[in-house]
């Protein structure tokens, strides 16, 4: 498959899924109708169906509008430079997220994608240093970087965010890292091997 291809093969996930959370809060406003019961109520039966449901739910316009391009480059970014692994890592931070969520965060409806957000970055940075591939440091660096309080959100700063969600997505992220970090090795350029061979040629005793 060529970069073109791949490049908009890669695209189709993200771009389906921040749709169908635009799709979900427009319907919330047109129908005047409020699905936060659907977030996650950590330690209560009822707030089960959250860990499917809770990232497709966002408190207004603003909240959506923040997390909706940082998931459509992340999600881009993994399934485009980590193809074998990209869908099992973004199944491990959906669910482990809001599972993690509903066991230990406090009891209060947590909804919003910030936390998968958070596992992609992570993902990206450490799976970058790991394996030496600049391209996903680069791109998490990118994301941290227009996203603002992205390093300060794991912290307990705001009662009003899910700072939980963003530290155990952070966890997840570096957890899949290692886990998969000999899957899809990264692609190395030509100047990459050029370095390589002056160094080779710098250690090489002279005769």
């Amino acid at each position: 498959m060529d970069d073109k291809k791949k490049f908009i093969s890669s695209l189709i996930l993200p771009v389906g899924f921040v749709l169908l959370l635009w799709v979900i809060k427009l319907s919330e406003i047109i129908f005047n109708i409020n699905f936060i019961s659907f977030g996650i109520l950590p330690g209560s039966i009822r707030g089960i169906p959250g860990i499917l449901f809770a990232p497709l739910i966002h408190a207004n316009i603003k909240h959506l509008f923040s997390n909706s391009l940082p998931i459509l480059f992340l999600g881009t970014g993994i399934i485009y430079f980590y193809r074998h692994a990209s869908y099992k890592v973004m199944i491990i931070i959906y669910l482990g997220t809001d599972i993690l969520d509903w066991i230990f965060a406090r009891k209060a409806y947590h909804i919003g994608a910030s936390g998968i957000i958070y596992g992609f970055v992570t993902f990206l940075f450490f799976s970058g240093i790991i394996r030496r591939d600049t391209r996903a440091i680069a791109l998490a660096l990118l994301v941290t970087f227009l996203y603002g309080s992205l390093i300060w959100g794991v912290l307990p700063l705001d009662s009003g965010v899910s700072w939980e969600s963003h530290l155990f997505g952070s966890i997840l992220g570096i957890f899949c890292a290692f886990l998969y970090k000999d899957s899809d090795p990264a692609i190395k350029y030509e100047w990459e091997y050029e370095d390589d061979d002056d160094e080779k040629n710098n250690d090489d005793p002279e005769l």
